[in-house]
C-alpha cells in the first residue's frame, strides 16, 4: 500500500491526528455482523460505456477496508459494518454470494447483465477478498456482460483485472479518489493516495484492455465525493468540476460518480455535523456541478444517498424529490436540459450561500 509522505503524515499532526481521532470514533461502534450475509443487496439500472443496463449491485460483508482499520476516511462509516476480526472466510463470502443470486431471482425478471460488487474497501485487496474467492466470482458472472468491482488503486493490476475479463466479461474498478485534488483529498477526507497513483491504476486497466484484445473491455470507474468536511459549498463544487475534468482526460477513466457526502455514523463528518460544523450539499450545487460537466469526454452521473433528509444532501424538502429526479433523470440521459425544468424559491438561498459561505465557519445554512 502506498504510504503519506512525511509532509502530510508527521507523527500527531495531519493525518497522523486524523487517524487517532476517527479510530476513537469507531471504537464506539457496538452492533455485530453475520460472515454469511452481504452487507445489502438490490436491482437498479445504470448507466454503462455500452448504454443503460438493468444492474445488481452487491456490497460484501468483508473484514472492512484496510486504511480504515488504520483511522481511515473522515466520512466514511462503512467499516462500522464490517465482520469483526478482520477476515472473513472463502465459504462465507460465495454464502454471500448465493445470497444475493436468490435476491436477484426473487425480485428480476431476468439476470442483471451488469454485477456491481463492493467491499467497503477494496475488492482487490487479497487481505479482504482471497485471490481464490476472486477467481470463483469471476466464473460464477461470467455469463453476464460487465462486471464493476471496487478498489484502492495500489491493488489495482492487469493480471487481476484479466481473471475477469478472460471470461468476455468487461470489466470496470470503481476507485474512490474522492477529489483529483491531493490537498482536498490528504487534508479533508484523510485518504492517503495521490492523483498520480490513480493514474497508474488507469494505466494498468488500460494495458488489461490491451492483453483482452477486443474479446472484453476493462477500464476504471472514478468515485468522487461532493462537499468533503472543512470546504464551503462554492470550493466544494469548483474542485468537483475540475475533479471531473481531469478525470475524464485521463486515459482509461470512461465513468465519473459523483457521490454527495452524506452524515454517516462513526466519522468525524458526524461529529462535524453534531457540533454544527458541516451541512450536506445541496441539490443544486450537484445539479450545478452535473450541468457544467456535461461536455466532458466521460459518462458522469451521480447517485444522492439519503436525499431530502437533514444527514443527506437536501435543499428545503418542498422540492428535494422533483431535484433527485432530474438528477437520475441525467444520469441515464445524459442531457443537462433535465434541471431545466425544475425550480423553486430556495435556489436564491442556495446562490447566497456559494457566494457568502466562507471556510473554517459554521455553514450559513442548515
Amino acid at each position: 500500500m502506498s504510504q503519506p509522505t512525511p509532509e502530510v503524515y508527521e507523527q500527531g499532526k495531519g493525518m497522523d491526528a486524523h487517524n487517532q481521532v476517527m479510530r476513537e470514533i469507531r471504537s464506539r461502534k457496538e452492533a455485530s455482523y453475520d460472515p454469511h450475509e452481504p452487507t445489502r443487496v438490490w436491482l437498479d439500472e445504470d448507466n454503462t460505456p455500452d448504454g443503460v443496463k438493468q444492474s445488481l449491485t452487491i456490497i460484501l460483508n468483508t473484514g472492512g477496508c484496510r486504511w480504515a482499520r488504520a483511522g481511515g476516511c473522515t466520512m466514511c462509516g462503512y467499516v462500522a459494518e464490517s465482520v469483526d476480526g478482520g477476515s472473513v472466510s472463502h465459504e462465507a463470502l460465495m454464502n454471500q454470494i448465493d445470497v444475493c443470486l436468490e435476491h436477484e431471482r426473487e425480485n428480476g425478471d431476468e439476470p442483471a447483465q451488469l454485477i456491481k460488487i463492493y467491499t467497503s474497501g477494496s475488492f482487490l485487496d487479497e487481505r479482504e477478498v482471497g485471490a481464490k474467492t476472486r477467481r470463483a466470482i469471476a466464473d460464477t458472472f461470467a455469463d453476464r456482460e460487465r462486471i464493476v468491482v471496487e478498489s484502492l488503486p495500489d491493488f489495482v493490476d492487469r493480471e487481476k483485472i484479466g481473471e475477469f475479463t478472460q471470461h468476455g466479461l468487461d470489466t470496470d474498478v470503481a476507485i474512490g479518489l474522492e477529489t483529483a485534488t491531493d490537498r482536498v483529498r490528504h487534508d479533508c477526507v484523510n485518504k492517503y493516495f495521490d492523483f498520480a497513483d490513480f493514474e497508474d491504476a488507469c494505466a494498468e486497466a488500460a494495458l488489461a484492455d490491451e492483453d483482452a484484445d477486443g474479446e472484453a473491455d476493462a477500464g476504471i470507474k472514478a468515485y468522487l465525493l461532493m462537499k468533503p468536511p472543512f470546504l464551503t459549498e462554492s470550493e466544494a463544487a469548483a474542485d468537483m468540476i475540475s475533479s471531473i475534468e481531469r478525470c475524464a482526460a485521463v486515459e482509461g477513466c470512461h465513468t465519473v460518480s459523483m457521490n454527495p457526502c452524506n452524515v454517516q455514523r462513526y466519522t468525524m463528518v458526524d461529529e462535524l455535523y453534531f457540533n454544527d460544523g458541516y451541512r450536506p450539499p445541496w441539490l443544486w450545487s450537484v445539479a450545478h456541478v452535473l450541468e457544467e460537466t456535461a461536455d466532458v469526454d466521460a459518462i458522469v452521473v451521480s447517485d444522492p444517498v439519503g436525499h431530502g433528509s437533514d444527514r443527506g444532501p437536501h435543499n428545503c424538502q418542498e422540492c428535494d424529490d422533483l431535484v433527485q429526479k432530474a438528477i437520475k433523470d441525467f444520469d441515464l440521459r445524459q442531457d443537462p436540459a433535465v434541471f431545466e425544468q425544475v425550480s423553486c424559491e430556495c435556489e436564491r438561498t442556495w446562490e447566497v450561500v456559494m457566494e457568502r459561505e466562507r471556510s473554517f465557519n459554521q455553514p450559513l445554512t442548515r
